[in-house]
C-alpha cells in the first residue's frame, strides 16, 4: 500500500515513538475483513495528510509484542500517537471516525 508504511516490533520505536510528527498506527491482519474494508480510507488519509501526519500499518500476525504492550484485543484498532504517547484510540471499521482522528491530531 503506497503511502502507508509497515512497522513491526523492531521498527515501532523509531518510526512511531520517536517520530517528529503525529502518527496513526493501524493494527490489522491479512485475514481481517473489516481491516481490509478500511484500508482504502487509511490510504486516502495518508495521501492527503502524509506531510503532517504519519500513517502506518502494523500486522499483528507478523509481530506480537507491540500489540500486547498496548492491549490490542480486537482489530482493526487504530492508535494515535503524539510525542510518543497514545492520545486517541479507535476500534472497529469506522472510516469517518478515522478521518476525525487524523483531524484532531492536526
Amino acid at each position: 500500500m503506497a503511502g502507508v508504511a509497515e512497522v513491526t516490533d523492531e521498527t515501532f520505536d523509531a518510526e512511531v515513538l520517536k517520530s517528529d510528527k503525529p502518527v496513526v498506527v493501524d493494527f490489522w491482519a491479512e485475514w481481517c475483513a473489516p481491516c481490509r474494508a478500511i484500508a482504502p480510507a487509511v490510504k486516502q488519509l495518508a495521501d492527503e495528510h502524509g506531510d503532517r501526519v504519519k500513517i502506518v500499518k502494523f500486522n499483528i500476525d507478523d509481530s506480537t509484542g507491540t500489540p500486547a504492550q498496548y492491549g490490542i484485543r480486537s482489530i482493526p484498532t487504530l492508535l494515535a500517537f503524539k510525542d510518543g504517547q497514545v492520545v486517541d484510540q479507535l476500534t472497529g471499521p469506522r472510516p469517518k471516525a478515522i478521518g476525525e482522528m487524523v483531524n484532531k491530531l492536526l
